[in-house]
C-alpha cells in the first residue's frame, strides 16, 4: 500500500470498540475523533476505564476498531496484511507502556541499544545512537549503572529512550507519568517534548491528569469512550 503526503500524521475518525456483547459489554470507544499534526505531542486525558490505552493499542495497530477508521503516516493498520503491519509496528512506531521493562542484568546503555542488537545494527552506529538518546533525556551519566541504581523517574527516561533507538515516526506512550509524583512526571514529559523537537517524530501520549505546564501541542480529555467537547 503507497503512503499519502499529509501534514497529519495520525487520524482517528469515527471510532467505536466494544468488549463483550449483550448485557455486559464494555463500550471503550463511542464515535471518537481527532488527529495529530505530523511533528505534535497530543495528550490524551482520562480517568482508568475511559478508554485511553483502547484507543492507543487501535492506533499502534495491536487491534481494529469495530467501525470507524484510523489511518497512521498514511496507512490505515486494520487494513493491512500481516506482514505490512509487523513493518508498521516495528520500523515506524515505538511504544512506551506504564512499566518500564528494563533487563535487571544489563547496563543503561545495554537496555536502550537492545532493539538495535536484535537488529544487527553495527557496534559502532549502535553506541553512537545510545549515547545521543541517553544524553537527550538527561541520563549521559548513567550509561554503566544498572536498573536497581535508578529511581523510578530514571527507569522511565531508559524506557523512552529505548523506545526511540529504532528512529520510529510516531511515539506512542501508555501512562508513561503513572505512579511518578507531579514533579518527576513533569520532567518526564518535558524530556518527551524534547525527543519530539529534536528527533522529529510525532506522540500520543495518555496521562490521568495533565498537570499545569503540561508542554503539549494539544491535550484532549476522553471521558466514557467519547471525547469532552472544548
Amino acid at each position: 500500500m503507497s503512503q499519502a503526503t499529509t501534514d497529519t500524521a495520525v487520524r482517528v475518525e469515527n471510532v467505536h470498540h466494544t468488549y463483550g456483547s449483550g448485557a455486559t459489554a464494555v463500550h471503550a470507544l463511542r464515535g471518537v475523533s481527532f488527529e495529530v499534526p505530523r511533528g505534535g505531542l497530543v495528550v490524551l486525558r482520562g480517568r482508568p476505564g475511559a478508554g485511553r490505552s483502547t484507543l492507543l493499542h487501535l492506533v499502534g495497530g495491536l487491534g481494529e476498531p469495530d467501525t470507524g477508521r484510523i489511518t497512521v503516516d498514511g496507512l490505515e493498520p486494520a487494513a493491512l496484511d500481516e506482514d505490512a503491519l509487523l513493518e508498521l509496528r516495528r520500523d515506524r512506531i515505538g511504544f512506551l507502556f506504564p512499566s518500564a521493562g528494563l533487563v535487571p542484568v544489563l547496563t543503561v546503555a545495554e537496555n536502550v541499544a537492545a532493539p538495535l542488537r536484535l537488529r544487527g545494527t553495527p557496534a559502532p552506529e549502535r553506541e553512537e545512537r545510545v549515547e545521543r538518546l541517553l544524553s537527550l533525556v538527561g541520563l549521559a551519566g548513567q550509561a554503566a549503572c544498572r536498573p536497581g541504581e535508578l529511581s523510578a523517574g530514571q527507569h522511565r527516561r531508559v524506557a523512552l529512550a529505548r523506545a526511540l533507538v529504532h528512529r520510529p515516526a510516531l511515539l506512542i506512550a501508555d501512562e508513561p507519568t503513572g505512579g511518578l509524583d507531579p514533579g518527576t512526571g513533569l520532567a518526564l514529559l518535558e524530556a518527551l517534548r524534547a525527543a519530539v523537537r529534536r528527533e522529529h517524530l510525532t506522540a500520543l501520549v495518555a496521562v490521568r491528569d495533565a498537570a499545569p505546564g503540561c508542554p503539549a501541542d494539544r491535550v484532549l480529555e476522553l471521558n466514557d469512550g467519547k471525547l469532552a467537547a472544548h
